[in-house]
């Protein structure tokens, strides 16, 4: 098809839904979150390559997906930034131990505001057969009488 036999719209493309920008993380965590991560080293063989999206633009998109549940390549459909660039820097801080740092850092900005009773926590465990789980079912006739014969009881 030629320009000429293209067909042309009759009307303009609706623009992408703007919902992303109430996700946008807050300067006070974004103060806590950037000494946390790991310094870029560039291992391009000359020094280039394509520009590194900056980490706020990454964090934005990283926690959109954790707080909405939405599929990484869901955000190449955002203003925020590709999937792809999204999962790998949220693997890389995975791997560097960010979101731990960050949980941890957290938990102690609470203990500082409202206290924590470290001497009263606890943990929920058990290993206990299921109370209603039942009796062993019985085997099904025919194979009862097949494992007989050959002795495997």
């Amino acid at each position: 098809m030629n320009e000429e036999q293209t067909p042309k719209r009759a009307r303009a493309r609706t623009p992408n839904n703007k919902t992303t920008t109430g996700f946008r993380i807050s300067d006070a965590l974004w103060a806590v979150l950037q000494p946390l991560l790991p310094v870029h080293v560039n291992t391009h063989r000359f020094g280039g390559g394509r520009p590194r999206k900056p980490d706020r633009v990454c964090a934005d998109a990283i926690f959109y997906v954790l707080r909405t549940g939405c599929q990484w390549k869901a955000l190449d459909q955002t203003e925020l930034c590709p999937g792809s660039t999204a999962h790998d820097r949220f693997q890389e801080w995975v791997k560097a131990g960010v979101f731990l740092k960050l949980w941890r850092a957290g938990v102690e900005q609470f203990d500082e505001l409202k206290g924590i009773d470290w001497d009263w926590w606890s943990m929920d465990g058990a290993i206990t057969k299921a109370p209603l789980g039942g009796k062993k079912p019985a085997l099904i006739p025919l194979i009862a009488a097949k494992l007989a014969a050959s002795g495997a009881c």
